[in-house]
């Protein structure tokens, strides 16, 4: 990703500041480029909303009311028949268009996209992964162990419906919030980036350097 290099008060070179993603791109292709940025940056604000508002509701009706899964769909369901009951008949009666499915459940070409969307991001955190647990980027070797200790905390307070649906508030309001603020998100993750490089060169001068290895054996040319 593109960097731009950072000094320090001695006038040194420190970590490069860091424009994440690759700013060649803008933040609404990085997301796919289609409905569901759209959605999480608040591009089409009414479906946003809505479903910002039906993650929250699950939530309430679960975590608070402490509903039952099948005595919720089945109250759901009865109650979506009655409307759509009503609706027909008002709409009999009035010469009205009757009730249709919404497009966005119909259109076969949102759900496609959604698929193809997260496969592919799926795919490139896997490679990443494998990248980092290889050895590859001690940096960010260290960075992604404290940051799954952390999580792995919160989990322990937290059931894993509080951790849903705190994962997808971030996922709706996180993207927005840093392509409004860009430039101030990269900023201060830069300096975070820098103190956590000075940081791992300290222990790897005063711990990593200091331990023991054996002597590395050449290997015999036949």
């Amino acid at each position: 990703m593109p960097i731009n290099k950072s000094y320090d008060s001695d006038g040194e070179t420190t970590t490069p500041r860091i424009n994440f993603f690759g700013r060649g791109r803008p933040v609404h292709a990085i997301l796919g480029g289609g409905k569901v940025a759209d959605v999480l940056l608040w591009r089409n604000q009414k479906l946003s909303a809505t479903l910002l508002f039906g993650v929250t509701a699950i939530w309430y009706l679960f975590e608070v009311v402490e509903y039952n899964f099948v005595t919720l769909f089945c109250h759901i369901c009865i109650t979506t028949m009655l409307i759509v009951f009503i609706r027909s008949i008002t709409a009999e009666y009035f010469g009205w268009n009757p009730p249709k499915i919404p497009e966005l459940i119909s259109n076969e070409d949102a759900f496609r996209e959604a698929v193809s969307t997260f496969h592919r991001r799926l795919n490139e955190l896997l490679r990443k992964f494998l990248h980092i647990a290889g050895g590859n980027d001690p940096l960010h070797f260290f960075l992604v162990l404290t940051s799954l200790f952390i999580i792995s905390v919160i989990g322990s307070i937290f059931n894993f419906l509080d951790l849903l649906f705190v994962g997808s508030l971030c996922m709706e309001t996180l993207p927005y919030l840093y392509a409004r603020y860009e430039k101030e998100v990269e900023y201060h993750a830069s300096q975070m980036t820098r103190k956590a490089s000075k940081m791992y060169k300290r222990f790897d001068s005063r711990v990593l350097n200091k331990i023991p290895r054996g002597p590395v054996k050449e290997k015999k040319r036949t």
